[in-house]
C-alpha cells in the first residue's frame, strides 16, 4: 500500500494518525469515488491493536492539554482555522471526489464552516463561565473540568464539517480526541491530521483511525479509558454503541437522523414553501435534517404539487464537480440499492411516483416524489437518506400535527404558514429537536442541537457542548471564618 495517494493533485496520507505520527496497517481496504466509481486509494484498515494505540496515546496526551490554558488552546483551534482556510480549495475538491457532494457547496460554504466551527469553540471557550451563587452564606461555583480521552465517530454525508462540530468543541474542552471517520469517505479526516499537526497541536491530543465498523469500532466504544462517545449516524449502530459503553457507564451523544416533516398551510408563501421542498434534494438527500414527509392542505395541494414539479424537474443532476450541476451521486452502490429498494416497495405497495421513482446511470438517482403514501407505510416511517421525498395532505391542523409527530423519530422540523399565532401554537406541539419556521437549515453553533425520540441522545452546541465533553463541578466555600469549627 502506498504511504499517499494523490486525489485530484492533492497528496492525502492512507494511515492512521496516532501520537503524532503516521501509522500502517497490514490490511487495506478501498476507497472508491460515487462521481464515477473509479477507484481512489487503498486506506489503511484499523482495528483493536490499532484502536488501542489511538486510546493510549490520547490517555498519555490528555494531562498535558487538559492542563493547558484556556488561551492556549484557544489559540491552536484558531490555528487549526487558519490551516482549513488556506487549504478550502484542496479540502473541497477531495471531498467533493470522496462523497459527491457538489464542489461548489465545499467551496462556498462546507469548507468554510468547518473553518468556523474551531474559531466558534475557541471563542466560546474564552467567554464560558456560570455565574457565582450563594447558598445560605456559601458561594458556589461552577466549572467545566475536561472529561478525557474522547471517541468521535462521524458519518459519510458531510464528512469534514459534521467530524469537526465534534472536534472542535472537544478539544477545546481540554480533552484528547480519536476520531473515526465513515469507511466511505475516510479522506478528509487524514487532512485534518495534518492541518491540526502544522498548527502546533501537540502529539496524541488528535488522533485519527479509519477502518470498517464494529472491526475497530467495538474495540473504541468498549475501552474503559475513553471517557467519552459521540456518534452521528445510524439507529442500528447507536444501539451498539450504546452496548458497548455501557458496562463502562461512558456518556453518550447520539445523533441519528429523522423522518423529518415539512408542514405547508394554506395560508404559506407557496413560493416560499416549494422553495423550502426543493431544498430537500440537497446533497443527494443525504440530509440527515432534510424535511422528507411534505404534509401539505388539502385546499393547496395540486397548486404546491404543480409548482414543486415544475421546479424540480428543471434542477440539474451530474458530475458534482460541474458548477452548473444541482444534485450529485449517492455515496456508494449500497446505498443506491437501499434507496432502491424503499421506492420499488413502496410503488408496488399503491405509491405513485409524481417524478423520479428510478434510477440513472452510475451512482445517480433520480429526484423522486411519491403520493399515495400511507402514514403507516415503510416509506413514510423509515428514513430512506436518499432523494427520495413523500407527499399527504391535511384538513386541519390538529391532523397535520398528528401526522408531523406520527414517526419514531424527532430530529427536526419545518413550518410553511404566513399567520404567526399558527406557527407558535403548532411549534409547541411538534416533537422535534429543531424547528424552522418559513426557513430551512439555518445553524447556529450556540443554539442547541439533536433530536428526540429515536433521533438521539443529547445536545451539543454552544455551552451544551462544554457540557458534555467537560465533566461539571460545582466548588462550594463556606463564609468567611470558614475555619473556625465553633
Amino acid at each position: 500500500m502506498a504511504d499517499k495517494i494523490i486525489v485530484a493533485g492533492v497528496a492525502v496520507d492512507t494511515r492512521h494518525w496516532i501520537g503524532g505520527e503516521r501509522v500502517a496497517s497490514d490490511a487495506t481496504f478501498t476507497d472508491h469515488s460515487p462521481i464515477d466509481g473509479e477507484l481512489i486509494g487503498d486506506i489503511a484498515r484499523g482495528g483493536p491493536a490499532e484502536a488501542q494505540a489511538a486510546v493510549s496515546a490520547a490517555r498519555a496526551a490528555f494531562p498535558a492539554w487538559a492542563a493547558t490554558s484556556r488561551a492556549e488552546r484557544a489559540r491552536i483551534l484558531h490555528a487549526i482555522a487558519d490551516g482549513v482556510e488556506k487549504r478550502i480549495e484542496e479540502l473541497a475538491i477531495v471531498e467533493t471526489t470522496d462523497n459527491g457532494a457538489l464542489l461548489r457547496s465545499h467551496r462556498r460554504g462546507v469548507m468554510p464552516r468547518v473553518a468556523h466551527n474551531f474559531r466558534f469553540f475557541a471563542d466560546w471557550l474564552l467567554t464560558l463561565e456560570h455565574e457565582d451563587f450563594e447558598t445560605r452564606g456559601h458561594s458556589n461555583h461552577v466549572s467545566w473540568d475536561p472529561a478525557g480521552p474522547c471517541v468521535l465517530i462521524t458519518p459519510w454525508n458531510a464528512p469534514l464539517m459534521l467530524a469537526t462540530w465534534k472536534v472542535a468543541p472537544a478539544l477545546a474542552a481540554g480533552n484528547t480526541v480519536v476520531l473515526k471517520p465513515a469507511e466511505w469517505s475516510p479522506l478528509t479526516a487524514s487532512l485534518l491530521a495534518d492541518i491540526a499537526a502544522e498548527a502546533g497541536l501537540p502529539a496524541g491530543v488528535l488522533n485519527v483511525v479509519q477502518g470498517y465498523g464494529s472491526e475497530i469500532g467495538d474495540a473504541l466504544t468498549s475501552n474503559p479509558d475513553v471517557r467519552r462517545i459521540s456518534f452521528t449516524g445510524s439507529v442500528p449502530t447507536a444501539t451498539r454503541i450504546a452496548a458497548s459503553a455501557a458496562p463502562n457507564l461512558t456518556p453518550l451523544s447520539l445523533e441519528l437522523g429523522g423522518k423529518s416533516p415539512l408542514l405547508v398551510f394554506a395560508d404559506a408563501d407557496l413560493d416560499l414553501a416549494v422553495d423550502l421542498a426543493v431544498e430537500q434534494y440537497d446533497n443527494a438527500g443525504q440530509v440527515c435534517l432534510a424535511a422528507t414527509r411534505f404534509l401539505v392542505e388539502a385546499s393547496v395541494a395540486e397548486e404546491f404539487t404543480q409548482r414543486f414539479v415544475d421546479k424540480a424537474t428543471a434542477l440539474r443532476q451530474g458530475d458534482p464537480r460541474d458548477e452548473a450541476t444541482d444534485i450529485g451521486p449517492n455515496i456508494h452502490p449500497n446505498q443506491l440499492e437501499k434507496i432502491d429498494g424503499f421506492v420499488q416497495r413502496a410503488i408496488a405497495s399503491g405509491a405513485r411516483a409524481v417524478i423520479g421513482g428510478h434510477r440513472k446511470d452510475g451512482q445517480y438517482y433520480a429526484p423522486t416524489l411519491l403520493t399515495d403514501v400511507a402514514q403507516d407505510s415503510e416509506i413514510v416511517q423509515e428514513e430512506v437518506f436518499g432523494p427520495v421525498l413523500t407527499l399527504q395532505t391535511f384538513r386541519d391542523e390538529e391532523e397535520a400535527i398528528r401526522l408531523a409527530n406520527d414517526t419514531r423519530f424527532g430530529l427536526a422540523a419545518t413550518l410553511a404558514t404566513g399567520d404567526p399565532e399558527r406557527a407558535e401554537r403548532v411549534t409547541a406541539q411538534l416533537v422535534a429537536g429543531t424547528v424552522w419556521v418559513n426557513c430551512f437549515f439555518v445553524r447556529d453553533l450556540q443554539a442547541p442541537f439533536g433530536g428526540s425520540r429515536l433521533s438521539g441522545v443529547g445536545r451539543e452546541g454552544g455551552t451544551w457542548s462544554f457540557d458534555f465533553y467537560c465533566d461539571l463541578k460545582n466548588t462550594v466555600t463556606a463564609p468567611k471564618g470558614w475555619n473556625d469549627h465553633g
